[in-house]
């Protein structure tokens, strides 16, 4: 099983997650030129089991002293999968909402307020789950997030004021998204040892950590997404047979998606166990930064919104990546 041996690569693997978070999403935006969210997110699904097998059976596999995946597989404790399986279903929530969100209020937005959230609460939950690094840098850093978050607010606001268009539903899942993301990472981070060298009888490692949090994700869909087919917040419902309809690049989209957000996923697991999993999480929510330039520079959302609104974006950017910095900080000071 291959694992991280020092502080910096640790860092290096939690900035990949942020990387990785931040622009697997615009899989969705290039699904939804001509594909329903909904049908998208099987794709997606289907991505994150794919990526996760891979790296269990490849990654997670290497002969050492810690063990196999299907032999840590074997040994999991009930209560440990579990966790896990709760944790992929409330990420899944949480995830609909989000993709939700950058449909009615784009990347721009819907990402930095969702992933902010999570990242603010998170850190909190994460750290006093598993104290690790400096608490006055780690909170540091969380303040300046929490500014960086209202800055962004405002300059959604700004904008919509100029398009005569109303703010609250985008805003509203944005926010659910992000209180419900900021609880999935402790329930997995929960079953591991915080030494992965040292991981006990019916402890997990990473990567059946990640498998089965990816599985809790799938089964959790099958419910959920039906439910959205059914009754979408936006357009006329939505048929399993319209799957089929889509062609190669509506279903690679997904595919693709899922398997960047997977390797962010598992990049910060393995970031979490030197660097503490309350860091790892924190930077691998930097996320935002990644999504908003994303947003800003390549689908132009902000393209004819009032000058302040540019202001107000630059200020979230800028608070934003001090907050990751301080983060960084956090693991060395």
């Amino acid at each position: 099983m291959y694992l991280i041996e020092s502080n910096t690569t640790a860092i290096i693997f939690s900035i990949l997650s942020m990387l990785c978070w931040g622009s697997w999403v615009n899989s969705q935006k290039i699904a939804a030129k001509s594909w329903r969210f909904e049908l998208f997110y099987w794709d997606y699904n289907l991505g994150l089991l794919f990526a996760a097998i891979i790296f269990a059976f490849t990654l997670g596999n290497l002969p050492n002293s810690v063990g196999s995946f299907p032999q840590n597989l074997a040994d999991a404790s009930w209560a440990n999968i579990a966790y896990c399986i709760v944790g992929g279903i409330i990420f899944n929530i949480s995830n609909i909402l989000m993709v939700m969100a950058v449909a009615v209020a784009g990347m721009a937005v819907a990402v930095p307020v969702t992933v902010g959230i999570a990242l603010v609460l998170g850190v909190i939950i994460n750290y006093f789950g598993a104290p690790s690094g400096n608490p006055v840098w780690i909170f540091t850093g969380v303040f300046f997030v929490v500014i960086s978050i209202l800055f962004n607010a405002m300059a959604y606001k700004s904008k919509a004021e100029k398009a005569n268009s109303k703010t609250t539903r985008g805003l509203l899942l944005a926010i659910s998204s992000g209180l419900l993301m900021s609880l999935f990472y402790r329930f997995v981070a929960r079953t591991m040892p915080e030494d992965f060298t040292q991981i006990q009888i019916g402890q997990l490692s990473p990567y059946t950590a990640v498998f089965i949090f990816i599985v809790g994700v799938l089964l959790s869909n099958v419910v959920l997404n039906t439910l959205i087919m059914r009754k979408p917040i936006e357009g006329a419902p939505v048929k399993y047979r319209d799957y089929f309809s889509g062609n190669i690049k509506n279903h690679m989209a997904g595919i693709i998606g899922g398997i960047i957000w997977c390797a962010g996923m598992m990049t910060n697991i393995l970031g979490g166990a030197k660097a503490g999993f309350a860091i790892s999480y924190g930077l691998g929510q930097g996320a935002t930064i990644i999504a908003a330039l994303w947003g800003i520079f390549i689908w132009k959302e902000f393209k004819g919104a009032p000058q302040k609104s540019n202001v107000y974006l630059a200020l979230m950017m800028v608070l934003f990546a001090i907050g990751v910095v301080f983060l960084i900080l956090a693991r060395y000071m």
